[in-house]
């Protein structure tokens, strides 16, 4: 059976890939490893290391940090990734004052 962890971090980089419409042969030769390593890692069944991990962020032109983004999204929130990647952009852009007014009315309109 496969840890967790593994697996978050194998489906993660799963979607990254597709998402960017590479094979895992056109990942693995991007990170310098064979496409076997790669659905290896995808399947959770390679113990990856940090350094690997930071070559396939590379390779994906992502940071390290978004291997890691399932922490904040999981599959209740797969049909609204697009909305609150927006709403996130938005409220990224706002000051904290405003920020704060943004999740009163929220509060206030939901809870």
């Amino acid at each position: 059976m496969s840890d967790p962890t593994l697996k978050l971090i194998g489906e993660r980089i799963r979607e990254l890939r597709k998402q960017r419409g590479f094979s895992q042969e056109q990942l693995g030769e991007l990170a310098d490893f064979h496409y076997t390593y790669i659905g290896g890692v995808e399947r959770a069944e390679k113990n990856i290391s940090v350094l690997n991990l930071a070559k396939i962020a590379t390779a994906l032109n992502v940071g390290l940090y978004d291997l890691f983004e399932y922490t904040r999204l999981n599959s209740r929130t797969k049909d609204k990734s697009d909305d609150l990647e927006q709403i996130v952009n938005l409220l990224l852009s706002l000051k904290s004052s405003e920020v704060k007014k943004v999740k009163n009315i929220l509060l206030e309109m939901y809870e």
